[in-house]
């Protein structure tokens, strides 16, 4: 974990690290690659399948979470509202599993992955494979009434082909230092952006990004929600737990200082522990025997269920998205005659996650 949080300091850092600049050949090697795939793709080389259902694909071009799973739940829900019957498919990250499988919701974190649990609690049909034509294939098999598959990340699987790409960035971490991986955070060049259909910034309440210039730009507002404890959700959160200092928070994800510092905002003083991104927790993992209470994310909640205790307590996180964002999309797999939201401009839909 410290090796990872090194790294970040130096895809992250304002000034170029001697780090980034060790790392600078393997990194053009990388981008080689990168931009060799993609040409095969691009040429016919690679083959692409097309599916007759439309296909969004929701994805970033950093490594780590930028806030994909909650904006494709939020997405999702749009949708369904606006009468449609979209369908998830996603790789299921960090599953121990190999198979193409659909995803219920009394399933196993370890089999089908955290987010796609997630997702499917959702409602939506959500299926997972490494890949993600297959993925689709049986979603469609499986349920002829989806009309469009959203897909979670997967910007850089170009063999599923896809009719609107949308491009996630965190606008607090923005794309570091702008050097392809192992340098630093990027998957794929910052010009990929450019050929998106649109980016969405991922914010906090009341904070603003900084555009890039692109024709199709949207903000998404991502807020945490009210505390649920794990085991029984009729329990009711004592805030007071916040300010004892033998509260333990634990976080899985990505960017874990990101939730301990939410929390420390809240009045949070006790000890924060921070586990590498899809974390397949065990019971020791958790055994804090004298704390009052132990905080943590949704994602690392699924994984902890099977052996929790009423101290557990998660708040989820949602994302607000502008109705014209659901415009846009459904402009594109519609054509422009496709109905618009007939909510105000200022008003938002959410999706709790």
């Amino acid at each position: 974990m410290r090796r990872a949080g090194a790294l970040a300091r130096t895809w992250y850092s304002q000034k170029p690290t001697l780090g980034s600049r060790l790392l600078w050949p393997l990194a053009w090697l990388f981008g080689c690659a990168v931009a060799l795939r993609r040409a095969g793709y691009r040429h016919g080389v690679l083959r692409q399948t097309r599916f007759a259902v439309p296909v969004v694909v929701v994805g970033n071009i950093t490594a780590g979470g930028a806030g994909k799973t909650p904006l494709v739940a939020a997405l999702v829900e749009a949708l369904a509202a606006r009468g449609r019957h979209p369908g998830v498919v996603s790789r299921g990250y960090g599953r121990a599993t190999h198979d193409v499988r659909e995803v219920r919701t009394n399933d196993d974190a370890r089999d089908v992955g955290d987010e796609p649990l997630l997702l499917a609690a959702s409602g939506v049909p959500v299926v997972v494979g490494r890949g993600r034509v297959a993925a689709a294939r049986k979603l469609i098999d499986a349920h002829p009434d989806v009309d469009v598959i959203v897909a979670d990340d997967g910007l850089q699987h170009y063999a599923l082909a896809r009719d609107v790409e949308i491009a996630v960035v965190d606008a607090a971490r923005e794309l570091g230092n702008e050097r392809l991986l192992p340098a630093g955070p990027l998957r794929e060049p910052a010009s990929r952006l450019d050929s998106v259909d649109a980016i969405v910034w991922r914010t906090a309440p009341g904070a603003r990004p900084r555009m890039r210039g692109h024709a199709r730009e949207f903000v998404a507002t991502y807020e945490a929600r009210g505390w649920i404890n794990v085991i029984d959700r009729a329990l009711s959160f004592d805030a007071r737990l916040l300010g004892d200092p033998g509260t333990v928070a634990i976080a899985g994800i990505a960017h874990p200082d990101t939730f301990f510092a939410a929390l420390r905002a809240q009045g949070f003083v006790g000890k924060a522990l921070a586990f590498p991104d899809h974390h397949r927790y065990v019971r020791d993992d958790v055994a804090f025997a004298r704390a009052p209470a132990i905080l943590m994310t949704e994602k690392d909640a699924v994984k902890c269920r099977a052996f929790g205790d009423v101290r557990m307590w998660m708040q989820p996180i949602g994302a607000r998205i502008a109705p014209a964002l659901i415009d846009f999309v459904l402009e594109r797999i519609d054509g422009p005659e496709a109905p618009r939201d007939a909510r105000l401009p200022g008003d938002q839909g959410s999706a709790r996650l």
